[in-house]
C-alpha cells in the first residue's frame, strides 16, 4: 500500500467498503486499517475525517467509526436537511426577520412597517462623498484599532456629553450587533433582564439568543415606572436593565426628567447595569432632546448605545457603546474574539460624514420631514379609524403606536393589510409577555411621499373593515 500521500486511495477503498455495509455498521478500527492497508496513523485519521465531513461516517470517541444513515435526495436533486431538526433540538429558535415573513409586497404597496428611512430621506449624496473621500486616504485599508478610530471615538464621546472621553467609547458594527454583544458580556445564560413593556423586538430577540429571560416592567405616559422597576429588581435578582429613555420604540415616549434620575438610582442600588439604547437621539422632530443618561453617570452604571443607521442609512453599520470600568475591558475582549475590529473604510467614511456641516443640515431637514410625516399620518388615522386609540403624537422617532378597539385583532388587520397594498407591524412582537391589548406599530418614514401616508390610512381602514367580526 502507499505511504505519505495515500489518503485519497484509502478514502476510495473505504467508500467502496461502505457501500456494502448497512447504516450503523462499524468500520474496522484504526489499528486494523493500518495493518490491512500498510498506511500510517495520520493517513487513517485524515481519511476518516474526510469521510465524516462528507457525511458518509460518524465517529464516536472511545467507540469507533460507523456508517452514517444514507440521506436520500429529495425531488429535483435538492439535499435532505431534515436531520438538522434533531441536531438543533433543545436550542431556542430565533425569530424570523419581520421583513421576510410575508414575501415580496405587491407593486404599489405602501409600507407602514419597518424601522428605516425611505431612500429619499437618506443623505445618499453625503454618504457617497464621504465614502469616496475615505477611500482616498493613504491608510484607508490599514487595520483599525480594536476599539475603533480615535477620531470617531472622539465624535461619539462628544455626542454623549458629560465627561465621557474617547477612552470610554467602543465603535461597533451598528446597534443590533452591539446589543447582542452587550447581553452576552454583561449577563450569564439563564439570568433575567428587565425590559420596558412594550419594547424593541430586536432587543428581545438578542436577549433570548444570549440565553436571557426578558422580564417586563410596565410604562405609563412618563415612561418606565421606577416603583415597579425597584419591585422587579427585588423579585428577580436581575443585574441588567435594558431601556430606551428617549423616543422609545414603539411608543415614542420620552422618560420624564425626574424619572431619568430615579431609574439610574434604582439600578445603582440594585448593583445592576442599565443599557441605555439611544438609537433615536438624532430622530427628533425639532424639539430639544434630553441629555443621555450616561452624561450624568459617574460610576459606570449606565452603558450607552447609539448608532448611525437610523438617521443615515441601514448600510452605514456604525455605532458606539459608551462604558466605563471592567465592563469595557470585557467588551474589548469580546471584540477581539468576535471580529477583531470594525472595517476601517466604513469608520473613515463615518468620520467624514459626521465632520461636515452638511450632516447638521441633513439632521435639521430630516427633523422637519419627520415632524410633517408624523402629523400627516396621525391626522389621516383620526379621520379614517377614529375608534383606534393614539395615546400620543410623538416628538421624535419613526412610529405611531395605536391600540385597536375591542373585537379587532392585530393579527386580522396585519394579515389583511397586504391585500389592500399596505403593510403594518403587529404589536405583540413588542411585548416580552402576554400583551395587555391589541396594538399596531405604524411607521411614517418608509413611505415614498407624505401623501402616501394619507392613502395608507384609507387602505388600512378598508383592511380593518374586512377584518372586523360579523355581527350576530
Amino acid at each position: 500500500m502507499y505511504d505519505g500521500s495515500s489518503t485519497e486511495a484509502l478514502v476510495a477503498i473505504l467508500r467502496n467498503e461502505i457501500t456494502r455495509l448497512a447504516p450503523g455498521d462499524r468500520l474496522p478500527s484504526s489499528r486494523d486499517l493500518i495493518a490491512r492497508h500498510g498506511v500510517g496513523p495520520v493517513t487513517v485519521s485524515r481519511a476518516i475525517a474526510l469521510l465524516a465531513a462528507e457525511g458518509a461516517v460518524v465517529t464516536r470517541p472511545g467507540s469507533g467509526t460507523y456508517v452514517a444513515v444514507r440521506r436520500p435526495q429529495t425531488a429535483g436533486g435538492e439535499p435532505d436537511t431534515s436531520w438538522q431538526a434533531v441536531a438543533l433540538a433543545g436550542r431556542q429558535p430565533l425569530p424570523e426577520p419581520s421583513d421576510e415573513r410575508s414575501g415580496t409586497p405587491a407593486v404599489g404597496t405602501i409600507a407602514l412597517s419597518g424601522g428605516y428611512l425611505h431612500e429619499d430621506l437618506q443623505p445618499t449624496r453625503l454618504l457617497g462623498g464621504a465614502l469616496a473621500r475615505a477611500a482616498r486616504r493613504p491608510d484607508a485599508w490599514h487595520r483599525a484599532p480594536a476599539a475603533g478610530l480615535s477620531t470617531l471615538r472622539t465624535v461619539f464621546a462628544r455626542q454623549a456629553g458629560g465627561d465621557v472621553g474617547p477612552e470610554d467609547v467602543l465603535v461597533t458594527g451598528g446597534g443590533q450587533g452591539a446589543l447582542s454583544m452587550l447581553f452576552r458580556a454583561v449577563a450569564t445564560p439563564g439570568a433575567p433582564v428587565l425590559v420596558e413593556s412594550p419594547t424593541y423586538p430586536g432587543a428581545l430577540a438578542a436577549a433570548r439568543a444570549a440565553g436571557l429571560r426578558p422580564v417586563p416592567v410596565p410604562m405609563d405616559d412618563q415612561g418606565l415606572r421606577p416603583d415597579l422597576l425597584a419591585d422587579a429588581f427585588a423579585m428577580t435578582g436581575a443585574r441588567l436593565l435594558y431601556c430606551q429613555p428617549t423616543f422609545h420604540n414603539p411608543t415614542g415616549t420620552v422618560l420624564s426628567p425626574e424619572r431619568r434620575r430615579q431609574i439610574v438610582d434604582v439600578a445603582r442600588a440594585a448593583g445592576a447595569f442599565l443599557i441605555e439604547d439611544d438609537f433615536a437621539r438624532q430622530l427628533g422632530h425639532g424639539r430639544p432632546v434630553p441629555r443621555p443618561l450616561v452624561a450624568d453617570d459617574r460610576d459606570g452604571t449606565v452603558i450607552h448605545l447609539t448608532s448611525l443607521t437610523k438617521p443615515a442609512s441601514p448600510s452605514l453599520r456604525i455605532g458606539a457603546v459608551v462604558a466605563r470600568g471592567p465592563v469595557m475591558r470585557r467588551l474589548l475582549g469580546m471584540r477581539r474574539v468576535d471580529d477583531f475590529f470594525i472595517a476601517r473604510p466604513l469608520q473613515e467614511a463615518a468620520v467624514e460624514l459626521l465632520s461636515t456641516p452638511a450632516w447638521d443640515r441633513h439632521l435639521r431637514s430630516l427633523a422637519t420631514s419627520l415632524r410633517h410625516r408624523c402629523a400627516v399620518l396621525a391626522d389621516a388615522l383620526a379621520r379614517e379609524v377614529p375608534d383606534w386609540t393614539l395615546p400620543r403624537v410623538p416628538e421624535g422617532g419613526l412610529h405611531l403606536w395605536l391600540r385597536l378597539p375591542p373585537g379587532l385583532t392585530e393579527a386580522a388587520v396585519a394579515d389583511t393589510a397586504p391585500a389592500h397594498r399596505v403593510t403594518v407591524d403587529p404589536g405583540h412582537r413588542h411585548f416580552p409577555a402576554e400583551p395587555p391589548a391589541a396594538h399596531l406599530r405604524l411607521g411614517f418614514a418608509a413611505a415614498a411621499e407624505p401623501a402616501d401616508l394619507a392613502e395608507a390610512a384609507a387602505r388600512l381602514a378598508a383592511a380593518a373593515r374586512h377584518s372586523a367580526p360579523t355581527p350576530g
